[in-house]
């Protein structure tokens, strides 16, 4: 279990193809204190540490992830968001994060507004009923308020507001209209919305 709360940038070192993928990341972390087993966040996708390095923590990514994330994630150079796991006592600073895509979104607008960067995601209609305006969704692993919602025919059309912190600490800062993006629905929606859609069905 995840908050959304970015705490460093990793780069995927190295990609190889051994079975499941085998995938290294260079991170600031000190891996001596990251305990083989342990979950780590690779912007917004729960993974597994196998095999550790001096700056390094590797990770084996199945199939199945691979064909439910970003197009081009698991490639070398790629910037990732990474998050450890909570710990009982740890503070909440963002929601609470499964690290389980729930799909992909593509940045449709990425422009300065103010201070702060405006960020619209298109995403498909299955996820709208899913998403509110102040809600909580997670994007690449960060914790983000929805400013507003807009369903359109070929799906909805998310609008978020990036303020240049969050920019500067995520790989927010190089986004580019056109890339993809992980989302993950808050899980109380997931579970609302699964409640109603039972209702007088017992």
């Amino acid at each position: 279990m995840f908050t959304g709360i970015v705490t460093d940038i990793g780069t995927v070192a190295a990609a190889t193809q051994q079975g499941d993928m085998r995938v290294e990341v260079s991170t600031h972390y000190d891996v001596d204190t990251i305990d083989l087993g342990a979950s780590i966040s690779c912007s917004g996708v729960c993974l597994t540490v196998v095999d550790k390095a001096p700056g390094r923590v590797a990770f084996d990514v199945s199939a199945e992830t691979v064909s439910r994330t970003a197009a081009d994630m698991w490639t070398q150079g790629r910037r990732l968001n990474l998050e450890r796991a909570l710990k009982l006592g740890d503070e909440l600073g963002g929601h609470i994060v499964t690290g389980h895509v729930d799909g992909i979104g593509t940045v449709s607008e990425w422009r300065e507004e103010g201070g702060s960067h405006r960020l619209t995601i298109a995403a498909d209609k299955e996820l709208g009923p899913y998403v509110a305006a102040k809600g909580s969704l997670t994007v690449d692993g960060v914790s983000l308020t929805v400013n507003s919602v807009e369903d359109t025919p070929a799906g909805v059309n998310l609008m978020l507001n990036i303020i240049p912190h969050t920019a500067a600490v995520t790989t927010f800062g190089a986004l580019q209209p056109g890339q993809a993006v992980n989302l993950e629905i808050d899980v109380l929606a997931r579970y609302l919305q699964r409640m109603e859609s039972l209702r007088g069905k017992a």
